[in-house]
Protein backbone atom coordinates (compact mmCIF):
# COMPACT_ATOMS: atom_id res chain seq x y z
CA UNK A 1 0.00 0.00 0.00
CA UNK A 2 1.92 3.29 -1.03
CA UNK A 3 1.30 6.13 1.69
CA UNK A 4 0.35 9.30 -0.06
CA UNK A 5 0.33 12.36 1.84
CA UNK A 6 -2.99 14.59 2.20
CA UNK A 7 -3.55 16.84 -0.35
CA UNK A 8 -3.50 20.68 1.06
CA UNK A 9 -6.81 22.51 0.16
CA UNK A 10 -5.58 26.23 0.04
CA UNK A 11 -8.84 28.13 -0.13
CA UNK A 12 -9.24 31.40 -1.76
CA UNK A 13 -9.50 32.85 2.10
CA UNK A 14 -6.39 31.98 2.57
CA UNK A 15 -4.57 33.61 -0.80
CA UNK A 16 -6.18 36.83 0.34
CA UNK A 17 -5.23 36.84 3.68
CA UNK A 18 -1.48 36.05 2.84
CA UNK A 19 -2.22 39.31 0.20
CA UNK A 20 -3.56 41.35 2.66
CA UNK A 21 -0.92 41.21 5.08
CA UNK A 22 1.87 41.62 2.73
CA UNK A 23 0.09 44.40 1.31
CA UNK A 24 -0.28 45.69 4.71
CA UNK A 25 4.05 45.24 5.46
CA UNK A 26 4.37 47.48 2.34
CA UNK A 27 2.01 50.25 3.33
CA UNK A 28 3.50 50.07 7.08
CA UNK A 29 6.83 50.31 5.25
CA UNK A 30 6.36 52.89 2.87
CA UNK A 31 4.58 54.91 6.02
CA UNK A 32 7.48 54.59 8.02
CA UNK A 33 9.36 55.65 5.28
CA UNK A 34 7.44 59.09 4.54
CA UNK A 35 7.41 59.73 8.03
CA UNK A 36 11.49 59.60 8.38
CA UNK A 37 11.74 61.20 5.25
CA UNK A 38 11.95 65.16 6.55
CA UNK A 39 14.50 63.73 8.66
CA UNK A 40 16.33 61.87 6.27
CA UNK A 41 16.31 65.77 3.99
CA UNK A 42 17.32 67.39 7.57
CA UNK A 43 20.45 64.97 8.07
CA UNK A 44 21.75 65.59 4.39
CA UNK A 45 21.30 69.07 5.10
CA UNK A 46 23.19 68.76 8.20
CA UNK A 47 26.00 66.95 6.63
CA UNK A 48 26.09 69.59 3.62
CA UNK A 49 26.86 71.78 6.09
CA UNK A 50 29.41 70.67 8.36
CA UNK A 51 31.02 70.00 4.97
CA UNK A 52 30.92 73.89 4.24
CA UNK A 53 31.93 74.74 7.87
CA UNK A 54 34.82 72.64 7.84
CA UNK A 55 36.36 73.84 4.44
CA UNK A 56 35.97 77.39 6.36
CA UNK A 57 37.51 76.38 9.39
CA UNK A 58 40.38 74.97 6.91
CA UNK A 59 40.68 78.21 5.81
CA UNK A 60 40.18 80.34 8.95
CA UNK A 61 43.39 77.96 10.06
CA UNK A 62 45.11 79.00 7.20
CA UNK A 63 44.38 82.55 7.99
CA UNK A 64 45.71 82.34 11.46
CA UNK A 65 48.91 80.22 10.51
CA UNK A 66 49.56 83.54 8.19
CA UNK A 67 48.72 86.32 10.24
CA UNK A 68 50.85 84.21 13.39
CA UNK A 69 53.93 83.88 10.68
CA UNK A 70 53.74 87.88 10.23
CA UNK A 71 53.38 88.31 13.57
CA UNK A 72 56.29 86.42 15.11
CA UNK A 73 58.24 87.85 12.29
CA UNK A 74 57.45 91.34 13.81
CA UNK A 75 58.06 90.24 17.17
CA UNK A 76 61.49 88.48 16.61
CA UNK A 77 62.90 89.85 13.14
CA UNK A 78 64.43 93.32 13.40
CA UNK A 79 64.47 93.62 10.03
CA UNK A 80 60.65 93.15 9.37
CA UNK A 81 60.06 96.01 11.82
CA UNK A 82 62.44 98.05 9.86
CA UNK A 83 61.36 97.28 6.48
CA UNK A 84 57.87 98.20 7.94
CA UNK A 85 58.86 101.76 9.09
CA UNK A 86 60.19 102.28 6.35
CA UNK A 87 57.20 101.46 3.68
CA UNK A 88 53.98 103.00 6.15
CA UNK A 89 56.10 105.53 8.30
CA UNK A 90 58.28 106.45 5.86
CA UNK A 91 61.18 106.78 8.28
CA UNK A 92 64.94 106.70 7.31
CA UNK A 93 68.08 106.44 8.84
CA UNK A 94 70.06 108.99 9.45
CA UNK A 95 72.79 109.43 6.66
CA UNK A 96 69.92 108.41 3.57
CA UNK A 97 67.69 110.38 1.89
CA UNK A 98 64.18 109.12 0.93
CA UNK A 99 62.48 109.61 -2.58
CA UNK A 100 59.20 109.89 -2.99
CA UNK A 101 57.12 108.80 -6.13
CA UNK A 102 53.46 110.34 -6.65
CA UNK A 103 51.83 108.24 -9.33
CA UNK A 104 50.00 110.26 -11.75
CA UNK A 105 46.47 109.80 -12.39
CA UNK A 106 44.83 110.98 -15.83
CA UNK A 107 41.11 111.51 -16.09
Amino acid sequence: MLYSAPMKVTSIWDVLTKCVLFLLFIAAGVAIFFTYLPLIQQNQQMRRDIISLESEIRAEERHKKSLKAQADAILYDPRTVERLARERLGYARSNETVFYFESTRTP
